[in-house]
């Protein structure tokens, strides 16, 4: 948990909350900047209760012309979905939340038709079209087990058959007593999503329930910054919703503590 002597981050000590699995790149870049990052995975990624069967018996109809859209959430649905379609092409159209999400489907020769300019699921509802065929048109959402209602209560909204199947789940993971006294006194901690600043006031809640005092916060997007700044936490926010927006917006911190707007 150490970091080089300089660089705009040195001297800071700095938390992220993802999972052990797709904290390096948000790590990495920390440290190259100075930072001493504590690394605190308050979620684990794993498979669905099923095991994964919802989600391919989705796929398959899906293969057959089930669906006119695939919608996808985060990048792991989407790897889960490349899986479970093994090589075969969509004859529908596929729409993400954002660039990374499109990644996993663009490295294996699927076309994505919808990413939007805001990697939110606001956004992607923005800009989703309208249906064409009527009470036909449907669209499968591939998605957390737990996680906001916007996208199908919207979809549904304008007139879309929505099928929401659960790709993945979220969970809380063992962590390191020595980690969490870390943790408890960082300078900042980074949030990538609504259920990381849940899970890690949960897991620096004391013996009766009450959480350690907030910290300031990076967070990803508007979605987490809220829940952050609902936590007590004075919050920066990147400009672009993605790991290089969150780690301009801890260096922006660095340069301004103790001038961050509440």
């Amino acid at each position: 948990m150490t970091g080089p002597d300089s660089g705009p981050l040195a001297g800071r000590t700095v938390v992220v909350t993802r999972a052990t699995d797709q904290a390096g790149s948000l790590a990495c870049a920390l440290r190259d900047r100075g930072a001493t990052v504590v690394e605190l995975p308050v979620i684990a990624i794993v498979d669905s209760a099923d095991e994964g069967a919802a989600l391919i018996a989705a796929v398959e109809r899906a293969v057959d012309g089930g669906y006119d859209w695939i919608v996808v959430t985060s990048p792991n649905g989407a790897h889960r979905v490349v899986d479970a379609f093994r090589g075969r092409p969509f004859p529908g159209r596929i729409a993400v939340v954002g660039p990374k999400t499109a990644e996993p489907f663009l490295n294996t020769g699927q076309v994505v038709d919808l990413v939007p300019a805001r990697a939110l699921a606001e956004g992607l509802l923005a800009e989703f079209p309208a249906p064409t065929n009527g009470v036909a048109s449907r669209v499968l959402l591939a998605r957390a087990e737990t996680a906001r209602d916007v996208l199908p209560k919207g979809l549904r909204a304008a007139g879309w058959a929505v099928d929401v199947v659960v790709a993945y789940r979220n969970v809380a993971p063992e962590v390191d007593p020595e980690v969490l006294v870390a943790a408890a006194t960082a300078d900042l901690v980074t949030f990538t999503s609504e259920s990381t600043v849940h899970r890690y006031h949960g897991l620096l809640a004391g013996p009766s329930g009450s959480s350690v005092a907030p910290v300031d916060a990076a967070c990803i997007g508007p979605i987490s910054a809220a829940a952050a700044r609902s936590a007590g936490h004075r919050v920066v926010e990147a400009d672009s919703h993605s790991v290089a927006g969150l780690v301009d917006a801890v260096e922006a911190w660095a340069a301004s503590v103790g001038d961050i707007a509440d």
